[in-house]
C-alpha cells in the first residue's frame, strides 16, 4: 500500500513551489533528463526490441497451460507495445495493422473467453512473435526517423504505466493499480521536463493530480469513481503534450 507521505510526494510539492523558476531551465536540460538508448544502438531499436520478451513469456506460459500467467504476460506486451507502436505505424501501416488489429485483437478476444482454447492462443501468439520479429528487422534496416519520434516514444513508454491504472481500478485489482501508478511515478522524472517546457500549467496540474491519486489509492478499497476521475484528469493533461509532438513530428521530414 502507498505510504501517506511518500518521498516522491513531498518532493513533488516542493517542486510545484518553484515551477516558474525551472520552466526556462527545462529547455536546456530536457535532453539529459530523458532516458537514453544504449551506446551504438538507436533508442528506437532498443525500445522496440524491449517489447519482445513479453511475447516469449506469453508463449512459455501457454506451453505450460498457465492461462493466468499467459494473460498477464500478454497484458504486459500490450502496455509496452503502446509505448513503441508509433514507430511501427509510421514506418508501415500494413505491419502495424497486422500486429494491432488482426493478431493482437484475436488474442485479446481469445483471452476474454470463459475457457480460452490454449492451442489456438499458442498458435496466434507464435504468429504475432513472428510478425513482431519482422517489425524489428524492418526497424533495424531503416533510416532513423525524425528525432521527435523518440521523444514521443519516451512519453508513451512512461504513460503506459498510467494507462494500466484505470482498468485495474475498475476490475477491483487495487494492488495492481497501486503498482502501476508507482511505476509511472518512478519514471515521471525522466520526461517531466518535456511537459514542463510545453506548458507549465499542464505540468503543475499533473503534479497536483499525482499527489491526489496517491491519496486516493491509499484506502484498502479506494473510491473507484473518484480515483478514476483523478487518473483520467492527469492523463488528459499529459496527452496534450503527446498530441502536440505527434503533430510536429508528422509535419517534418
Amino acid at each position: 500500500m502507498i505510504a501517506r507521505e511518500t518521498t516522491a510526494g513531498l518532493g513533488r510539492q516542493l517542486r510545484l513551489v518553484g515551477c516558474g523558476l525551472f520552466t526556462a531551465l527545462a529547455m536546456l536540460c530536457q535532453a539529459s533528463a530523458v532516458e537514453t538508448a544504449k551506446p551504438g544502438e538507436r533508442f528506437e531499436m532498443t525500445s522496440v526490441k524491449a517489447v519482445r520478451p513479453t511475447l516469449v513469456d506469453t508463449i512459455a506460459a501457454l506451453q505450460k497451460h498457465d492461462i493466468a500467467g499467459a494473460k498477464a504476460a500478454f497484458e504486459a506486451y500490450d502496455s509496452l507495445w503502446n509505448g513503441v507502436e508509433m514507430y511501427v505505424s509510421t514506418r508501415s501501416k500494413d505491419m502495424y495493422d497486422a500486429l494491432e488489429h488482426v493478431l493482437q485483437a484475436r488474442i485479446e478476444k481469445a483471452f476474454s473467453a470463459p475457457n480460452p482454447d490454449v492451442a489456438t492462443l499458442l498458435a496466434d501468439t507464435q504468429a504475432i512473435l513472428v510478425k513482431y520479429d519482422e517489425a524489428i528487422d524492418m526497424v533495424s534496416k531503416a533510416a532513423p526517423l525524425n528525432p521527435l519520434y523518440d521523444d514521443i516514444a519516451r512519453l508513451r513508454i512512461v504513460r503506459a504505466h498510467l494507462r494500466e491504472v484505470v482498468p485495474a481500478i475498475k476490475a477491483g485489482n487495487f494492488d495492481k493499480a497501486r503498482k502501476s501508478f508507482a511505476a509511472f511515478d518512478s519514471t515521471w522524472d525522466s520526461i517531466e521536463d518535456m511537459i514542463k517546457t510545453r506548458s507549465a500549467d499542464d505540468y503543475v496540474a499533473i503534479e497536483k493530480g499525482m499527489i491526489e491519486i496517491e491519496k486516493a489509492l491509499m484506502p484498502e478499497k479506494p473510491d473507484v469513481a473518484a480515483a478514476t476521475a483523478l487518473v483520467n484528469g492527469a492523463m488528459a493533461k499529459y496527452n496534450v503534450t503527446v498530441t502536440e509532438l505527434v503533430k510536429e513530428a508528422r509535419s517534418r521530414p
